[in-house]
């Protein structure tokens, strides 16, 4: 049960890391991505042949791949093909560190980091480690829930709009027994008829 809560736990933290990242922050992201991972990015977000062309179309349809694929992988897809590159720019800075490292060591490569890649994407490169099971996610998590830099921000609420119970006017009600009282004389016509028929 406890994996599962995990699991919920990373993913949860992915989401809102992938989230925070503001359309022009995602497209100037995919930008800077070598030509193979956008390619995967765009068949992966179902782009027809020769991938979008258009940065908003497929900055919208990442996002809604990204809805879609919480539970089924999209979402890690995604985050791990954005990243990629700040994720081997982190593990050439830890170096021999790089299995598992120390808050402290994480601490010390992240400002340069975020200098290159931005602070959404090495945060997002972060949630996606522990959303990965990487050995230090424990680690990860602590620090993206308490770090002062690099703590994810608050998940926004969103407040459910509940609709009124829907209520036919007078009008509208008078209209259906009209019709209802209709169908039930045709319906009686028409057996009346299939009675006289039967008896000629």
């Amino acid at each position: 049960m406890s994996q599962l809560k995990n699991r919920l736990q990373a993913l949860t933290m992915l989401d809102r890391a992938f989230s925070a990242i503001n359309d022009d922050e995602l497209a100037a992201l995919v930008a800077t991505l070598p030509d193979d991972h956008r390619e995967a990015l765009d068949e992966l977000c179902g782009a027809h042949e020769g991938g979008f062309t258009d940065t908003a179309a497929r900055t919208l349809a990442m996002r809604a791949t990204a809805a879609r694929g919480r539970m089924n992988g999209g979402l890690e897809q995604i985050a791990t093909l954005v990243t990629d590159p700040c994720l081997a720019k982190c593990i050439d800075l830890l170096g021999k560190n790089s299995d598992n490292p120390t808050e402290p060591q994480l601490l010390e490569i992240t400002p340069a980091l975020v200098e290159e890649f931005g602070l959404p994407a090495t945060r997002l490169m972060l949630a996606s480690s522990i959303a990965g099971e990487a050995a230090a996610s424990a680690m990860l998590t602590r620090v993206l829930k308490h770090d002062e830099t690099l703590a994810l921000p608050p998940a926004e609420r969103t407040d459910v709009e509940v609709l009124p119970a829907r209520t036919a006017d007078e009008e509208t009600k008078a209209k259906r027994k009209a019709l209802k009282e209709k169908k039930q004389a045709e319906a009686r016509k028409a057996r009346e008829q299939q009675q006289k028929a039967r008896h000629r």
